[in-house]
């Protein structure tokens, strides 16, 4: 049975995979809708939407992943008609099949091809260990933002409904009672300042832990109260920082915090491309 979903998987998204000129793989949303098995543009876009203003919320430049384009059709008696498209990157596909009808067979398919997929494409453990302190910080920090946004999903169905409570118990159980107000003082960070864009690679990586590892046990549990939850987050939590306490390693809240913002990374980054390609 394995094999047989294996083989329709690749069958259906692998076949409608286009790569452009410079070796960058892409789908199409109209032909991702077809796969999918929705039968209505509009119904798809919502689903579409849905995608987009997830990637926003990590903070994720949109136009990178969602790009809109239209495409030409032919009509009867040689006219010609302009439709709306999107060329989804692979996360946001993933991101598409997260918000689809989970009721459908197609979504839990897609959702399951796009994520091994993605992982497929992460860094290998020689490649990490030769980057950069600033590029191993961005690197974890968007595998942090993706799990968020995963495990959002998880403690929505688990019942959540005030996420900064539900969150700030996952940060208590890790950082000894810490908040994540706590956190943001403690680092001198000005008000609404994103904590985890001010982490060493070390800290995103201990965090990142704690998220993935909190999805798993609400999933394997089938927790389904909010406090039950919360509580699950703690105990992660706390788990975590006994394991980095037994093995003798420095505790979140005494790693150092870097000088520079993820976000003021991104810029310099972003900067540098555009000065390489004047």
């Amino acid at each position: 049975m394995k094999n047989e979903l294996t083989k329709y998987q690749e069958k259906t998204f692998e076949n409608i995979k286009h790569v452009d000129e410079y070796g960058v793989e892409f789908w199409f949303a109209r032909e991702l809708m077809v796969a999918l098995k929705y039968l209505k543009w509009p119904n798809f876009v919502s689903v579409i939407e849905k995608a987009k203003s997830a990637c926003q919320l990590s903070n994720i430049n949109i136009d990178d992943h969602f790009a809109d384009v239209g495409k030409m059709i032919d009509l009867p008696k040689g006219a010609i008609k302009t439709i709306d498209d999107y060329k989804l990157s692979r996360y946001a596909c993933y991101l598409i099949a997260q918000n689809g009808d989970s009721r459908k067979e197609s979504i839990a398919l897609a959702q399951t091809y796009f994520a091994i997929q993605t992982r497929r494409q992460e860094l290998s453990e020689k490649e990490y260990s030769a980057l950069t302190e600033d590029e191993k910080r961005l690197y974890q920090r968007d595998l942090t933002r993706k799990g968020n946004y995963s495990l959002n999903i998880t403690a929505k169905n688990a019942g959540v409904k005030n996420f900064d409570k539900f969150h700030n118990f996952g940060y208590k159980g890790l950082y000894n009672g810490e908040t994540a107000n706590d956190i943001a003082k403690r680092k001198g960070l000005r008000y609404r300042e994103d904590i985890l864009d001010n982490m060493g690679s070390d800290e995103l990586i201990a965090n990142l832990f704690r998220i993935s590892q909190t999805e798993q046990k609400l999933k394997r549990d089938n927790v389904n109260i909010e406090n039950d939850a919360n509580e699950t987050y703690y105990r992660i939590g706390k788990n975590i920082r006994e394991v980095i306490q037994k093995n003798g390693g420095i505790m979140p809240e005494d790693l150092p915090t870097p000088k520079k913002s993820i976000k003021e990374l991104e810029k310099e980054k972003k900067k540098n491309l555009i000065n390489t390609d004047i």
